[in-house]
């Protein structure tokens, strides 16, 4: 299922570079954590989906922004229709490891629907806080 994300790896191993964010009063940053969460770069998921084959990804990006690319595997759920039974739907177990991701580290939506998840019970919860940016940036496959 995650054969792009998993041939990404060598790309993603060999990447030495980190890309810089410029921030804006006009899109403020993102926090640089989310409590309960666990942070991770592109290069952490791409190695965790290759050693976490239940791992569920949730793309909580508007459905235009959706349809434009996503991360192999990713479900759609924009962070506005994110609940705790959107959520039990794809997500059946609460020890399910989850991985939430937007546009960027000026995109709230992934913060936003980490947070329903951890009040819902979820246990193992991820959050991509570079988003589809970073992805891009590093050079790291998306589907259309």
């Amino acid at each position: 299922m995650f054969k792009t994300v998993k041939a990404a790896a060598l790309i993603a191993s060999a990447l030495l570079m980190s890309t810089g964010v410029n921030a804006s009063s006009e899109h403020p940053l993102t926090p640089d954590f989310v409590d309960g969460t666990t942070r991770v770069s592109a290069e952490e998921v791409v190695a965790l989906v290759e050693k976490t084959p239940n791992l569920v990804i949730i793309d909580a990006r508007k459905a235009s922004d959706f349809k434009k690319g996503f991360i192999e595997g990713a479900v759609s759920m924009p962070n506005t229709d994110t609940t705790p039974a959107a959520l039990a739907k794809v997500v059946k177990s609460k020890a399910t490891p989850i991985l939430f991701y937007c546009n960027g580290v000026r995109c709230g939506r992934s913060v936003d629907s980490s947070k329903v998840a951890l009040a819902a019970g979820y246990k193992n919860v991820y959050w991509f806080r570079g988003g589809i940016e970073e992805w891009e940036n590093k050079g790291l496959p998306l589907v259309h």
